[in-house]
């Protein structure tokens, strides 16, 4: 395939590249396409865990790009593009998205976890087709798709990785290397196109110019109008390709294929979609047709927004979203506190006047709770012959999650929340004005003392239930997350019930682990350890920031670190560092923040219950495991409640 029979095709437009990226210029100039270059003002700042492939997550990231870019000419550049073509490149092994490097140490721990392996390199493209209308709107046409190259790194010494390392080489480069210069020294062999390493797949990029201008009407500006399909739910508001075999051809409007087409996917981001608006009143017809139909920000050469009503709604529909959670919070909290999904497990098929009877109040309130829990997902409502009023039932979300014995039951870290963290929460501006835990404050309104609960074992028991359940949901994840099978003994410091303990020695029979917590901890600790009884866990007794630390393979941290101060974290890691010989591993898991705080939201919100400690990123963490001795080999972000880091020491 060669750009040739397009070529002609683009003459006279014009073709915006928006990257700033040398390599993608070079590549795209060889081709002998002219093309001006507009760097996105996108900020690559997508949550990763929100994709289920990472190649989603590329795509997107090349979408955005494009879109801000085409959205911005008219208004700042005064003209209006006729292609904009955006792209992004990532690697990723074992799971694990690599991007550019922070730093040197982050390049290392790239090119570390790359040693000896294959590999992936995926690059998005998206290209967006602008078409001015008479009246100076725009509409926009979105064709995406991806390239996946299989790379193979050499075993890498030492000596090796830093001098790559040194020479400045990574600092700008997807996953910390560029094949086409010095980085080509690393690589064993490569499967694929060449070129989508170095930061374009030009092959398919050609394939997909060919197939938009040569076999294809439905991107051809003449036919817009037959283009672009209603905005209901039937039917796609835009044209969106998105395919990996490029030689499947595009169905054409109104042939037996149209219905191939695929509707458009919702930004995980910005939410921005690209659909085709003719005039005012047409807008409003398709707005009235369906509340999901988003159009894109129209502008006339003057900068006048002739769209602003959707946009504002967009907006007004976060904001309220955001107003109203705690709303939805307290539902959920009450309705759990009420035991409503224990009883409708146990009993399904009560209506309203029923359920108020079984957990004692009034039946206005129940109705009203129950119909919340529906619009929240929680419940549903079906109608039963013969019943003259609507049942309820749970919902799989209720029966896996808010069941009090369901195996992944969350009921009592909501009620922990409900408790305990609600009225902390309640005081939220006095936190801020004050930089400190509003727990004295709360003490005096609610009687909730830290020596009634250090003597009240009835609110210890609440507190392990509580920090169980959420452990639980969690321990899969951290215990699969690496492969841990070459090491025999683990210590999981802090490890309260033992949750994360027993779920480790499912994975790796031959491990055993040690729990360490305070002596009360462990008293308790018994009636959660009845239901597994395997002698491959024990549990000690003692402080780790005072006692001798269990020796181990493995020291495992899970949510321990982001609760404690400065001083008493590097307390506690020095006397991991000391405990561990070269080679031990350090299991971190944590909610890891961006390194510009964009995310994700859990920890951030996290952190405003102002405890001693401090929510950090997974590079933050790295740099301070460095300075006890400890290499970060990998990272691993999960969709759960933690994410998790493996470090060795050096």
């Amino acid at each position: 395939m060669v750009l040739n029979p397009v070529i002609s095709k683009l003459s006279g437009k014009l073709v915006v590249l928006a990257s700033s990226s040398p390599r993608r210029l070079e590549i795209l100039r060889n081709t002998g396409l002219r093309f001006e270059v507009v760097p996105s003002w996108f900020k690559e700042t997508l949550d990763k865990g929100l994709f289920k492939a990472p190649h989603e997550y590329a795509v997107e990231t090349a979408k955005q790009k494009a879109l801000e870019v085409a959205r911005r000419m008219p208004i700042k550049h005064l003209k209006t593009p006729d292609m904009v073509i955006g792209a992004d490149t990532i690697v990723t092994v074992d799971g694990m998205i690599l991007e550019k490097p922070v730093d040197k140490h982050d390049a290392y721990r790239m090119l570390s976890s790359l040693s000896g392996k294959e590999h992936s390199v995926f690059t998005g493209v998206a290209i967006v087709l602008c078409h001015e209308k008479d009246n100076d709107e725009v509409d926009y046409q979105l064709i995406d798709f991806y390239e996946e190259t299989k790379v193979k790194f050499a075993d890498l010494s030492e000596n090796m990785l830093w001098e790559y390392i040194n020479s400045g080489e990574p600092m700008d480069k997807a996953g910390g290397y560029g094949i086409q210069s010095l980085g080509g020294m690393l690589v064993e062999y490569v499967h694929g196109d060449f070129l989508n390493v170095v930061g374009f797949p030009l092959n398919h990029f050609c394939k997909q110019l060919d197939i938009i201008y040569n076999h294809c009407s439905v991107f051809s500006p003449e036919t817009t109008e037959s283009v672009y399909l209603s905005g209901n739910e039937d039917h796609s508001t835009s044209i969106l390709i998105q395919q990996k075999d490029s030689s499947t051809s595009l169905p054409i409007p109104n042939s037996p294929l149209a219905s191939s087409l695929h509707k458009v996917k919702k930004s995980r981001e910005s939410q921005a979609k690209v659909n085709s608006v003719s005039t005012q009143d047409d807008r409003e017809t398709k707005l009235h047709n369906s509340e999901n139909t988003i159009s894109p920000m129209m502008r006339s050469r003057d900068g006048a927004m002739h769209n602003d009503s959707e946009p504002k709604k967009r907006d007004l529909e976060r904001i309220y979203e955001l107003m109203d959670g705690f709303k939805a919070s307290k539902a959920l909290f009450t309705a759990s506190k009420f035991c409503v999904f224990d009883l409708l497990h146990n009993k399904p098929g009560l209506d309203a006047e029923q359920i108020a009877q079984e957990i004692k109040a009034s039946v206005k309130g129940t109705e009203t709770l129950l119909e919340a829990c529906v619009s929240l997902g929680l419940l549903r409502t079906k109608d039963t012959t013969g019943h003259p009023k609507p049942v309820f039932e749970n919902t799989e979300l209720a029966t896996h999650f808010l069941r009090s014995d369901a195996c992944f039951s969350l009921h009592a870290y909501i009620q922990h929340c409900n408790d305990t963290l609600w009225p902390l929460f309640s005081h939220l501006d006095s936190a801020v004005q004050e930089g400190t835990s509003q727990r004295e404050k709360v003490k005096k309104c609610k009687e909730m003392s830290e020596d009634s609960f250090c003597n009240s074992r009835e609110a210890k028991l609440r507190f392990m239930h509580a920090m169980h359940s959420s452990a639980k949901v969690a321990a899969t994840d951290v215990a699969t997350a690496f492969d841990i099978s070459s090491y025999k003994t683990a210590c999981d410091v802090g490890g309260c019930t033992g949750a994360i303990a027993y779920e480790l020695i499912k994975v790796y029979p031959e491990l055993s682990v040690t729990v360490l917590d305070l002596p009360a901890v462990v008293e308790i600790s018994e009636l959660f350890q009845r239901q597994h009884a395997d002698k491959r866990v024990t549990f000690k007794a003692g402080d780790f920031l005072k006692d001798e630390l269990p020796k181990a393979d493995v020291y495992i941290l899970v949510r321990i670190l982001h609760d404690l101060t400065d001083e008493k974290l590097h307390i506690l890691l020095r006397k991991i560092s000391d405990a561990c010989t070269p080679g031990c591993c350090l299991l971190l898991s944590e909610i890891f923040l961006e390194e510009n705080r964009s995310g994700p939201s859990r920890g951030l919100l996290q952190a405003l219950s102002m405890s001693e400690g401090k929510q950090r990123s997974a590079v933050e963490y790295s740099r301070i495991l460095k300075d006890h001795g400890f290499i970060t080999v990998q990272v691993k972000h999960s969709n759960n409640f933690l994410d998790s880091m493996m470090c060795v020491k050096a």
